[in-house]
């Protein structure tokens, strides 16, 4: 028996018109961000750019792809969409340029059970800021309505980044060797990892509400939770650049304890003194008032620290002044030691 009247996709669920509606408004956003290379971009079945990069003799392409994982949630309940973008392509670009690789591009996947266009359009034009400050183009992506797999309100995003360097410049840990030093770049706050736990301690525990401002902090909890994570491409290019970087791990899911030695070799631990830097509020106060282990801060949190490098030691001084001279806040945090057989890769100090 057939259904009375028409059905169509839109009485399903799922309106064209309105995902044709977000793509004009996006695309002046993303053509803002186009660099040297782009050949084609968003409004085709597929983004073009040119594969002959000056100057590199040897040149090898370098991909991430991340989440924002369940910081979304916070925005959701804070009803602030504007900077998860800029999380979405922090994630991806920290991680193509621990290679020291130049982010190329960017392409984004956006998901909701109903696509509510002004929504949309400030998530991607987060995007196209974090693509801005990463130097690389925002290409394409995809935007799709999917009723019944998302709650109401509720989106998901995906991130695509591709970068370039040299194979002489790779940097991949190979030639980190004892007597190395560590320097830590701040991180601007959670970044995007660990919000399971916060939600629940703030949240659920706690039974706060994102606008509540607890004591010590200088912004609500929802402003908080939502301070996007830093973007350290100009940073480590400008010191890969002038200097030899051996090592960069970016500290997201896993903490310091669990990304440092995704760059150490067999034979060499990281020592870190935790005095080095100080820890933001925001993690002191998760501890205490979440009554959390340290062990469990170091393996969930970054603590304050976003990007770790690796580096001779005699460059340590030059590349904190460097690093502080366009705008970053570097530590000397560690040291590499030899590591015994029976010892972990990295070992926290006093």
């Amino acid at each position: 028996m057939a259904v009375k009247g028409h059905l169509t996709y839109k009485n399903a669920g799922v309106d064209i018109v309105r995902g044709d509606r977000l793509v004009s408004i996006i695309k002046p956003a993303a053509k803002g961000t186009y660099i040297p290379g782009v050949i084609s971009g968003i409004g085709g079945f597929g983004a073009s750019f040119s594969a002959r990069f000056k100057g590199l003799k040897d040149p090898v392409l370098v991909s991430s792809t991340d989440g924002v994982g369940t910081k979304l949630k916070v925005a959701f309940m804070a009803d602030r969409h504007s900077t998860v973008g800029i999380d979405l392509v922090a994630m991806c670009v920290n991680d193509v340029v621990t290679t020291g690789a130049r982010p190329l591009f960017f392409l984004d996947y956006f998901a909701a059970a109903r696509l509510d266009v002004k929504k949309a359009a400030s998530v991607i034009g987060g995007i196209a800021r974090g693509c801005k400050e990463a130097g690389c183009a925002l290409v394409g992506g995809e935007t799709a309505e999917m009723p019944g797999i998302y709650g109401p309100g509720e989106y998901d995003l995906a991130g695509f980044a591709v970068g370039v360097v040299d194979r002489a410049k790779l940097i991949d840990g190979r030639h980190i060797t004892r007597g190395d030093s560590i320097i830590g770049l701040e991180s601007s706050g959670l970044h995007s990892n660990g919000y399971s736990l916060a939600r629940k301690l703030f949240f659920e525990k706690l039974k706060l509400k994102v606008t509540d401002r607890p004591l010590g902090f200088k912004k609500s909890v929802g402003a908080e939770l939502l301070t996007p994570t830093r973007i350290y491409v100009k940073a480590a290019l400008e010191a890969s650049r002038l200097f030899r970087v051996k090592g960069i791990a970016h500290i997201t899911g896993g903490g310091l304890t669990e990304n440092i030695p995704r760059v150490l070799k067999p034979g060499v631990k990281a020592i870190i003194y935790k005095g080095a830097w100080a820890r933001p509020a925001i993690f002191r106060y998760i501890q205490s008032r979440g009554n959390v282990p340290e062990a469990e801060m170091l393996r969930t949190f970054n603590c304050g620290i976003g990007l770790v490098m690796v580096v001779k030691n005699r460059d340590e001084a030059g590349i904190i002044k460097k690093l502080e001279s366009i705008g970053e806040r570097p530590r000397p945090i560690g040291v590499i030691e030899k590591r015994k057989a029976a010892e972990g890769a990295v070992e926290f100090r006093e």
